[in-house]
């Protein structure tokens, strides 16, 4: 049964029914038709859900680089829950760390130095190490062994090195472990040394190994830079026991553990052992700028 029609209401005196538009009011002998207006078709009101819905894909489609980036942290945060995808991701982000450590450094960049009033006394400059403190190195019959990319390869004596210019900095030393201390070095720029032995300019590293079996690389920018020294003194006195004696390198552009101690043989390379340095090897930063 058709529903019953609702009743149209009477029409105006003064309206009339125009085709295929709206009704026309009369005003007197005139007629005046309103222009027909265009219908739009009406939206369907949306169910809450939807519209949230459909504003998160508005949301999603205006994201830009930056802030999909912003993302990042989140996302790793959730793939670090992962044990598979832990190991990986660190070893990644180490290695993108030192890549952009690497193309910040200078050679003309140098850390600060200090008036002798911020170097701290001698007694509280802390010892530290990895193994032990004294590996009981012979000091007279002690020599540097020298290798690799070199035009005079061979043994020198701590007395060689030291009839080279000297170098003394009030520098800040480092920690991995969260501590720092103001101190004085000294000794010879490894980039004289190096010019010394004939080191092949175009080499790209410099390793050593040292008598408490410690191991360690650098970048050869980095051995090259002004304040790097194969380091035989401390507060004016030959290095004792406890802080590497007799020689170690200081770089005052590198967190504390790139400071190898107790230095016995040093090698110019191009291409880096496998064993690249002993915290590297087990995770640690091999560029290790500060």
């Amino acid at each position: 049964m058709d529903e019953p029609r609702p009743e149209q209401p009477p029409q105006s005196a003064n309206e009339i029914n125009v085709p295929g538009g709206e009704p026309s009011r009369v005003q007197g002998e005139e007629q005046v038709c309103e222009p027909e207006r265009e219908s739009k078709p009406v939206e369907p009101a949306m169910e809450p859900e939807a519209a949230e819905r459909t504003l998160t894909r508005r949301e999603w489609r205006k994201l830009n680089r930056r802030e999909l980036l912003k993302l990042t942290p989140v996302l790793l945060a959730g793939a670090f829950v992962l044990p598979g995808l832990r190991t990986p991701l660190l070893r990644e982000g180490v290695a993108l760390g030192d890549w952009a450590s690497g193309l910040l450094f200078r050679k003309t960049r140098l850390a600060p130095t200090f008036d002798p009033s911020a170097v701290v006394p001698f007694e509280k400059f802390p010892y530290n190490g990895y193994d032990v403190l004294d590996p009981d190195v012979d000091l007279d019959d002690w020599t540097l062994t020298v290798e690799g990319n070199v035009q005079r390869p061979g043994e020198y004596t701590l007395a060689q090195l030291r009839d080279l210019p000297k170098i003394t900095q009030n520098v800040r030393h480092v920690c991995v472990e969260g501590w720092d201390a103001i101190g004085n070095f000294g000794g010879v720029r490894i980039s004289d040394f190096l010019r010394s032995v004939g080191a092949d300019p175009r080499a790209r590293f410099l390793e050593a190994v040292c008598a408490d079996d410690y191991y360690e690389s650098v970048d050869m920018d980095t051995a090259m830079h002004p304040q790097s020294l194969l380091c035989y003194e401390m507060y004016g006195k030959p290095l004792d026991r406890g802080h590497g004696a007799p020689l170690r390198f200081h770089f005052p552009t590198k967190i504390g553990y790139k400071h190898a101690k107790y230095l016995t043989a040093i090698r110019v390379t191009d291409v880096l052992k496998p064993a690249r340095g002993y915290w590297e090897d087990q995770g640690y930063p091999w560029f290790a700028g500060i």
